[in-house]
């Protein structure tokens, strides 16, 4: 709908959309995606902006290979939800964290900008490479506290959104370079295309360049419009456009220090 509306288009209400898939069986919970567990968040930081506040991580990618894997590293900032930074090696090494990172901060010119990169307690992030690295180019260091899994929130949705993908291949990677490739292609559909809906349905790059602003401004005047012709169709008001605000890294906590 968001894609809809961005091309002056309206077709129906969202209750409406959401009517006709209930009454076609198609709103079921998916099984494999279930909620996590909720813990006390560890010290929080606010982005107010694009490059202030970056979560990584590195995950496994299946091979076709059994008990052969991959290994995905991302780097995403945490305001606008885009990828700044990722690769596909053969194992995980402090010294290939470092030069993502490093080609990350290059690529978005915050060199000695009290960068926060946020991350959790693995080798490759607690390594000495890594962290003289990251004094190297002034990022400060976050890390979710030890044995907790869900400190690092924005990673572990971001490879929760490749995994789930519709493309992702379940019978795993054939070779390193077919891995690669398939990142790129998700790399540019999530920054480029994908409407994220906890940034308002617009694309990380979108967020990430400011654009959101006068994209919502937008949608919000064609709701509007729509309103004022059929009244009777709205019980409720229009989905609120205005853009996101501040985001939070781990946010209860820090409520709980103020």
């Amino acid at each position: 709908m968001p894609i809809l509306a961005d091309r002056s288009e309206y077709l129906a209400s969202e209750s409406s959309f959401y009517r006709i898939l209930k009454a076609k069986d198609m709103l079921h919970h998916r099984g494999k995606a279930k909620p996590r567990n909720s813990h006390t968040k560890p010290t929080s930081y606010t982005a107010k902006k694009e490059n202030e506040v970056w979560s990584w991580d590195i995950s496994y990618l299946p091979t076709s290979v059994i008990d052969q894997h991959y290994y995905l590293y991302m780097i995403e900032d945490i305001y606008s939800r885009k990828i700044v930074g990722w690769e596909v090696h053969y194992n995980e090494t402090g010294e290939q964290a470092a030069e993502l990172l490093q080609r990350s901060v290059w690529s978005e010119k915050c060199l000695k900008k009290d960068l926060v990169l946020h991350s959790d307690n693995g080798a490759p992030m607690k390594s000495l490479t890594m962290r003289a690295n990251m004094y190297d180019l002034g990022v400060i260091t976050s890390r979710s506290r030890p044995r907790v899994s869900n400190d690092n929130p924005y990673s572990e949705s971001l490879f929760r959104t490749v995994k789930y993908h519709p493309r992702w291949p379940s019978e795993g990677f054939k070779s390193l370079d077919g891995a690669r490739q398939w990142v790129k292609s998700f790399v540019y559909w999530y920054n480029n295309e994908h409407r994220h809906s906890r940034i308002k349905f617009v694309t990380p790059n979108q967020r990430h360049k400011g654009f959101d602003v006068d994209i919502l401004a937008k949608r919000k005047v064609l709701y509007q419009q729509k309103r004022n012709e059929h009244p009777e169709r709205w019980s409720k008001e229009e989905r609120n456009w205005q853009p996101m605000g501040a985001v939070e890294l781990n946010p209860e906590q820090h409520k709980e220090a103020a």
